[in-house]
Order: C-alpha cells, then structure tokens, then sequence
C-alpha cells in the first residue's frame, strides 16, 4: 500500500480544506490535500451553493484570502467572458445578479480561482491533492491520530497518510468516528447547552435536510425529462407544517413560519445592475427565479446567453426522510434525495402553476454541464449539519442571539481567531421540525471550537467545529467555513513551528498572543467594528 508523508494532511477539499491547506502552504509547510468528489470547493462548487454572505462582505468581515477568492471570481469574469461594457465596469459585479448574494456565480468559475490559488505549491512540490478519495480508516495512538487510510472512489485503490497534524475537514466530519473523536449530531438538549430554541431531550438523529441542488435555464423547445420512478410520491407528499404539497409554490415563511407564495418568472426583463442582494433588507426568495440566479443574460453581450441561468436549492428540494449521517442506509437517503430533486424538476417542467393559468414549463433546460453532475444535478448533497467536535469550547445560542444578547452584541471570545454574520438559519429537520430562523449579532470564532477535548493533533477545519445543532445555523456558510479551516491550517502550521501543541497555543496567553498576532498578520479579522445584527 502506498504511504505518503508531510507536515499537515488535509481530509476534505471543501471550503475550509482549501482554506486550511492556503495556510499551512503559506507558512511553508507541505500538505497532502484530498477530496472525494471531482471538484475542491465543496458547498461552492461540488454542491452548486452560491455564496451565502452577510451584508458588510464587501467592505469588512471575511479574511483576505476569501476576498482573494472573490475578487479572482470577478477576475475571471472580466478575463474570459463577453461582459457588457456596464457590467463590465461595476466594481461590485454580480454576474448571476441572484437576490441571495452580491457574487452569485457559476461553480466552474470557482472551481477555476480555486485550482490556481493552489497551482504555485502543486508545482513547487509542497502540495499534493489527492482526488477522488474519501478516508475509510485511521490509526491511533492514545490521543494522537497517527495516520489515515484512504479509498479512491472509483477503483478502491488505497493510499496510507502520515503527519503530525491532521484536519478534518470533511463535509460531514468523517475521521471523527475514524479515529475515536468524541462527537454529537444532531440537537442536544436544552439542559446540557442552555439554548432557548433547543429541545428538552437530545435528538441526535433529528438533523437538517441535506438537499441535491441543479441548474436549469429556459429555452425554445420541449426539454421534459422521463418522469421519475417515485414521482408519484413526491407529487403527494406534504410536511404536516407545509401548508401544502411539498410541490407547490406554497410553504413557510423562514422567519415568520406564515404561509407564503412564492412566484416564479423565467427570464424576468429585470435590470441586473439594480439589483439589491442584501439579506439584511430582504431575504430574496419571493421570486424563485431570480433568489439564486447564477448567469443573468442581460450581464453578457447581446446572445452570448439564450437565457438566464439560476439555480435551484429552494425550500422544496429539502429532503426530510431521514439524516445521511451514523445511519445504515445513508446511500439509500442520499439517491432518494436526489430523485426528489429529478421530481422537482419534472413537476416544474409539467405540473407547475404559470401565472397565466397554464401549467408546467417544458422550456426548462436541466444544465448539469454547469454543475458537473453526471445525472444533471450537482454533484454532491448539499450538507447544511456535520458532526461536530466535543469542543474546549462550544459556541451556544445565547452567545449570539439578538434577542438574547440586545445591544451588547455576541460574546466576545479571548481567543479569537475569525469573524462572521449570518442569521441562525436552520432548515426543516428529519425529526419534523419547521424552520428555525434567529436574528444574530455579529459573532466571533473561538479558537477553543477548532480543538477537540483530547485528540492533541486532530483539529477540525469546517462544519464540524464546536457548535451546537442550533449555532451551526450560523456558522455553515460559507466565508465562516473558510475562515474556520484557515485558522485550522495557520494553527497547525504555528504549532509546528512553536514545537507546541493546540491545547497549550489556548492556554498560555503569550503563545495566544503571538498565534493571534500572526492571524492578523495574515489578514483575518479577530473582531467586528461597531455594526448591528439582524
């Protein structure tokens, strides 16, 4: 069996994967980076998931290296695409103009920013990436992980890791269980944590739906797909809290629970430099075309785009029958997840209400060239909830709620080592739960969330730090997941270069210090100016 060795080993080529493998390589450190899917960039890219940001993304509030990342996105634009000469000009360009996001984009192009950011270390020889592997075993001595055993996808061909650190950051928190790492899924109780929307007994298999995201443009001709083997139960299923069949333009309202409407327009004839993509002011989703759209044609020269391209993770592709994770038939869930997606799709295509009284829409095109998917749709779940990390420290509900914390704003955590703002935004369950949708205040990373309570080389680098089912809400999106796995990466690195350990970096305060000196240094943000939450 093939054994490679370096500084770090990174499991998980997601957004905090690459994130933590920039820093470690920017310390000059070598790395093996793997990915079990055909791209890096997990929710961005594999998973077809525009960026979720809060409303201050472009002036404060991310690291530099994730304004790197953004920035190369709208370079890529202005290098390779016909651009109107307006588009082309705004400093802030949106090529999808999408409600969700001020850089609502396609995954490719992300994709594309991602492998160069890498390229000069795969070339120096100081990054390997291996891809597609998934890890499928560990070893371990006492509470130090020693190395890990990987599959390739495809052939089952195995390769053994060997480092003195080793990241998790895997969309779902994979080595945990590997390697004997305490963890907990799904709600804890409100007794252990204290949290006001917890529950009072722990759920550990009551998590967040996992969704299979798509493309679709609208064109000439009649593109309906062959109707979906379980289309018929799709087509009849109705969460008791929907308010309607899951197909349909009605459910609830995230913040308010209220039953609403949603509108869909294919190809509206809205201007995209007008539009406002601030979730602060208005979530976006009434008009589902435009919530996630990401090509708007009237971006491009005149027929370089015979439609707008959006994409679809909207409230109806959420799949509750059951969690993907420490359950036997996970692969059942996850095929039956994305045959709803395929139902959805056909239901748009042929049962969907036009506002002119018609119904379906056969124009519309499923474009898995843009997502990468081999059956059309993306080509990963969208993984909203992770294991997580029994933590040095576990970020609560209460540390960050508006309603809990006024104008005080979140805790502020000594140990700091990023920012980042997002509602707690928690999609319906596997236990029946509705949404769960708390204002917040701008909210700190503890470093104490990146560092299990015993495993002394294992750090976690995604969704799978310390939170509860409750925060994660907050702290899965993207920008936080990035800054996450960076301060992972630059731990680990300062660690090595210290010859100390991430247990004692939190506990002496002049090695905090100097971590944290070396963070800014680096251009992550440690605490937030004086804005207010929403």
């Amino acid at each position: 069996m093939v054994e490679i060795s370096a500084d770090a080993v990174v499991v998980g080529g997601g957004l905090g994967g690459v994130a933590a493998a920039l820093a470690l390589l920017r310390a000059g450190r070598t790395v093996v980076l793997t990915e079990e899917h055909d791209w890096l960039g997990g929710q961005l890219t594999s998973q077809a998931v525009p960026p979720d940001e809060h409303s201050w993304v472009e002036k404060f509030g991310v690291t530099a290296s994730y304004r790197a990342l953004r920035e190369g996105i709208r370079r890529y634009y202005r290098d390779h695409y016909p651009l109107t000469e307006r588009a082309r000009a705004q400093r802030e360009f949106n090529p999808g103009a999408g409600h969700v996001s001020r850089l609502c984009h396609e995954p490719r192009v992300a994709v594309a920013v991602i492998e160069a950011m890498l390229a000069p270390y795969r070339g120096s020889g100081r990054l390997r990436v291996l891809q597609p592997y998934r890890p499928v075993g560990a070893e371990v001595d006492g509470d130090r992980v020693t190395s890990v055993r990987l599959a390739h996808r495809d052939t089952a061909e195995q390769v053994v890791l060997r480092a003195p650190y080793v990241l998790d950051a895997t969309e779902t928190g994979e080595l945990l269980p590997l390697t004997g790492t305490e963890y907990v899924t799904g709600f804890e109780a409100q007794s252990e944590t204290g949290e006001p929307s917890a529950p009072a007994e722990a759920q550990p298999l009551n998590m967040q739906a996992v969704s299979v995201c798509f493309a679709i443009d609208h064109v000439d001709g009649d593109h309906t797909i062959d109707r979906p083997a379980s289309y018929d139960f799709w087509r009849a299923y109705e969460p008791p809290f929907w308010g309607d069949k899951l197909l349909s333009w009605r459910c609830p309202n995230p913040r308010t629970l209220a039953i609403m409407e949603r509108s869909f327009t294919p190809n509206p004839d809205d201007h995209p430099q007008l539009v406002e993509a601030d979730q602060r002011v208005n979530p976006g989703d009434a008009n589902l075309w435009t919530f996630r759209r990401i090509a708007a044609r009237r971006n491009f020269t005149e027929g370089a785009y015979a439609s707008d391209i959006t994409l679809v993770n909207w409230p109806m592709i959420d799949y509750l029958e059951g969690p993907v994770i420490d359950v036997p038939d996970a692969a059942r869930h996850l095929e039956a997840a994305r045959e709803l997606s395929r139902s959805v799709f056909y239901w748009l295509q042929t049962e969907a209400p036009r506002a002119d009284g018609g119904t379906g829409f056969p124009g519309l095109r499923l474009r898995g060239d843009v997502t990468g998917g081999a059956d059309g749709l993306a080509q990963a779940a969208y993984i909203r909830e992770s294991r997580r990390i029994r933590a040095l420290c576990t970020v609560t509900e209460q540390d960050l709620s508006l309603a809990v914390r006024g104008d005080k704003g979140a805790v502020s955590y000594t140990d700091s080592v990023g920012i980042g703002m997002y509602r707690i935004d928690l999609h319906p369950s596997t236990g029946g739960d509705n949404y769960i949708d708390v204002a917040c205040s701008p909210f700190e990373i503890p470093l104490g969330a990146l560092i299990p309570r015993r495993m002394t080389n294992l750090l976690a680098a995604g969704k799978n730090i310390g939170t509860t089912h409750i925060t994660n809400g907050a702290y899965r999106l993207h920008p936080v997941e990035w800054n996450a796995g960076e301060a992972a990466g630059a731990l680990a690195a300062f660690c090595l270069d210290q010859a100390t350990t991430p247990h004692a970096v939190r506990e002496k305060e002049t090695l905090l210090a100097d971590f944290q000196q070396r963070l800014t240094r680096d251009g992550v943000e440690l605490r937030w100016p004086d804005v207010s939450g929403y």
